[in-house]
């Protein structure tokens, strides 16, 4: 046999050996099974809780707009001043308002000086048909018929002109307390105590009723910052799980590693929409409800519309059996045939039937066996849920990870994975 032969013959066996030793060591692997992370059943402090974020805002405040049109010609606070309930905040310009008012008073008065003619004209008229009549009845050719009728039709007439002139008059009256009112909206005072959070205007602007949109009338904001409320949006999923009074922790992004704690005041019974959803009136997809939270203690320099983000405790377990959230999957469960109902008949009974039907479980170990095993759960913590019924304290069931137990089958061989393994994945 050449060399070559030789070496041809040697390379060949080495393939053939390292080929069956690989493919021992994969058969190997898969006879030990999956690698997974295991967990054994204990006991925990779980607290159920509601992640939502949303925006600080003040219970009360109060937007100051403008009921008339004029020009702005005096401010007298700025923006983040405290003002006190009556202060003089803004002056519109009252000229053209001063000259209504005077315009009002002199038709007030041109109008009762004509009230005093006609009354005088009414009474002269009133006179004058009394005689005619006291003579019509103390003889018949005294006056003529027709004279006492002229008579009580210029009485008529003198009080119905006296009549329409008292209308007059109250009208010029109505006028003149409108001119007034509009005389006394040139000068704004603020309606609460609080802090100045917004000025949208400058002296010289002009200022108009916000007729049409809320954000064209306003002039500026004072907010109530003694009352602090954390305005946060829940998921609709999550919404009924709150109640007033639940306890809170609210982190506010301005203010790091500081955590403020608050009571659930206000759970909104309707969803908040978007212009979208409104106008078209379709609430297809999710929608989220309006939370108030309001804070115990909170900085004296909060501002409102500050970024916040609440965690409401809605439940806590004390020592509960719990598992991982993870280690809970879903699988079709087989029915057994004892599981029958009322009207199953006795012959029926005989018969293997079985169902699959789809059951939250977890996947238990014995012996390197993973066998699934449906779970009833009650409230779900961080990062364990409380378990109900379905295991016991101490089992081992499969912890982990989330790709091992969704790939798992019923009845699949398991071993732990190797920690060395894991970190040396970690590193890579």
């Amino acid at each position: 046999m050449s060399r070559g032969m030789k070496v041809g013959l040697t390379v060949g066996i080495l393939v053939l050996a390292g080929g069956g030793f690989a493919g021992f060591k994969i058969r190997q692997k898969q006879h030990a099974g999956a690698e997974v992370r295991m967990e054994r059943v204990g006991r925990r402090d779980l607290v159920s809780a509601v992640t939502a974020s949303g925006k600080i805002e003040p219970k009360t405040s109060v937007d100051i707009s403008a009921d008339i049109t004029g020009r702005i010609v005096k401010i007298a606070v700025r923006e983040g001043d405290l003002v006190k309930k009556g202060q003089f905040l803004i002056q519109i310009d009252p000229a053209q308002y001063q000259a209504a008012v005077s315009r009002a008073e002199g038709v007030v008065a041109s109008t009762q000086a004509t009230m005093l003619q006609t009354r005088a004209s009414r009474d002269q008229a009133e006179r004058a048909w009394r005689r005619a009549r006291d003579l019509s009845q103390a003889g018949e050719n005294l006056i003529a018929p027709a004279a006492v009728e002229d008579y009580k039709t210029a009485l008529d007439v003198a009080q119905a002109t006296y009549e329409a002139t008292g209308a007059q008059l109250s009208q010029s009256r109505a006028s003149l307390q409108e001119a007034r009112d509009n005389l006394a909206k040139t000068r704004l005072v603020s309606p609460i105590t609080g802090r100045v959070t917004r000025l949208a205007v400058e002296e010289g602007e002009v200022a108009v009723p916000g007729t049409f949109s809320r954000e064209t009338g306003l002039l500026m904001t004072i907010a109530d910052l003694s009352v602090i409320l954390a305005k946060v949006q829940v998921d609709e999923t999550d919404v009924v799980r709150l109640t007033p009074d639940d306890s809170v922790e609210v982190t506010i992004d301005a203010y790091q590693d500081t955590t403020f704690v608050g009571r659930v005041t206000r759970v909104s019974h309707s969803a908040q929409l978007t212009a979208t959803q409104t106008a078209s009136g379709s609430n297809d997809r999710a929608v989220d409800f309006d939370v108030e939270i309001t804070l115990q203690d909170p900085p004296e320099d909060i501002r409102p519309d500050l970024s916040c983000t609440a965690r409401v405790v809605t439940d806590t377990r004390s020592n509960a059996l719990s598992i991982p959230i993870i280690a809970l999957t879903v699988r079709d469960h087989e029915r057994v045939p004892n599981e029958t109902s009322e009207n199953t008949s006795p012959d029926d009974t005989l018969k293997p039937k079985r169902r699959n039907r789809e059951a939250e479980g977890v996947f238990v170990v014995r012996d390197g066996i993973a066998t699934f095993r449906p779970v009833k759960v009650g409230i779900a913590g961080d990062e364990y849920f409380e378990v109900l019924d379905g295991v016991r304290e101490g089992e081992t069931i499969v912890g982990g990870t989330y790709q091992a137990i969704r790939d798992l089958k019923d009845g699949g061989r398991v071993r732990q994975v190797d920690t060395t393994d894991t970190e040396r994945a970690a590193a890579s």
